[in-house]
C-alpha cells in the first residue's frame, strides 16, 4: 500500500514526520488519539465527542453547542483526515472510530511528556542524579544526609524508580495492551 498525502509519502509502517506534525498541530486531533488511546475498542463519534468536549470546557456534560462543534468537525474534518492517514479506522456509516496499529507512531510523540510538562527522560535523568550526589554524599559524611545508612538510601531511590516506572506503564497501559491485540485491518490488509 502506497499513497501520497500533500508533499509525503506514507507507505505501510512508517509515517513521514511531517505528517506526524500534521496531525499533532491540531489540539482535536490530539484530543482524538488521547481519548483512543485509553480505549481497547471502537469508540462513538457520539461518545468521543462528549469526551473531547468536556475536555475542551471542563464541563460534565459539557454545553450542547460545543459538543455540536467537535462532533461536526470530528466528523466532517479530523476523522476521515485520520482514516486517510491510515491513524484511525473511521466507519462513517456507524460512527465509530477505533485506533489503527499506526497510531503507536504518533503516540510515541505524544507521549513523551508526562502530564505535568516534564519528558520521561528528564525526569529519570533528574532521580538518576539526584540519586548519585545523595549516596556520594552519605558516602562521604555530608552532614543529614551522611547520618543515613548508604544502603538504606540506595534502597529508598531504587523504590522510586520502581513507582515511577509503574506508574509510566500504567498510564500508557492501553497503548501497550494495544501492541499484543491485533488489528482488524492489518489482518484484513494482509488478506488482500
Amino acid at each position: 500500500m502506497h499513497m501520497v498525502i500533500g508533499m509525503a509519502a506514507i507507505t505501510g509502517g512508517s509515517i513521514d514526520p511531517q505528517e506526524v506534525h500534521e496531525i499533532l498541530r491540531n489540539s482535536r486531533r490530539r484530543q482524538v488519539i488521547k481519548q483512543l488511546s485509553s480505549r481497547l475498542g471502537p469508540v462513538t463519534l457520539r461518545e468521543l465527542s462528549e469526551r473531547i468536549a468536556a475536555e475542551e470546557t471542563g464541563e460534565t456534560p459539557p454545553p450542547r453547542k460545543v459538543r455540536d462543534s467537535v462532533y461536526n468537525s470530528l466528523h466532517q474534518t479530523h476523522l476521515p483526515k485520520l482514516d486517510e492517514m491510515d491513524v484511525v479506522v473511521y466507519d462513517k456509516d456507524r460512527k465509530t472510530v477505533r485506533l489503527r496499529e499506526r497510531a503507536k507512531q504518533v503516540n510515541r510523540y505524544m507521549r513523551m511528556v508526562t502530564d505535568y510538562g516534564v519528558s520521561w527522560a528528564q525526569f529519570y535523568r533528574t532521580l538518576g542524579v539526584v540519586a548519585l550526589v545523595s549516596v556520594i554524599a552519605a558516602q562521604t559524611g555530608v552532614p543529614v544526609i551522611g547520618a543515613m545508612p548508604v544502603l538504606l538510601l540506595a534502597s529508598g531511590f531504587l523504590v522510586l524508580f520502581g513507582v515511577a516506572t509503574a506508574y509510566q506503564m500504567w498510564t500508557l497501559r492501553w497503548f501497550y495492551m494495544r501492541s499484543i491485540v491485533p488489528d482488524d485491518s492489518t489482518a484484513a490488509r494482509s488478506d488482500d
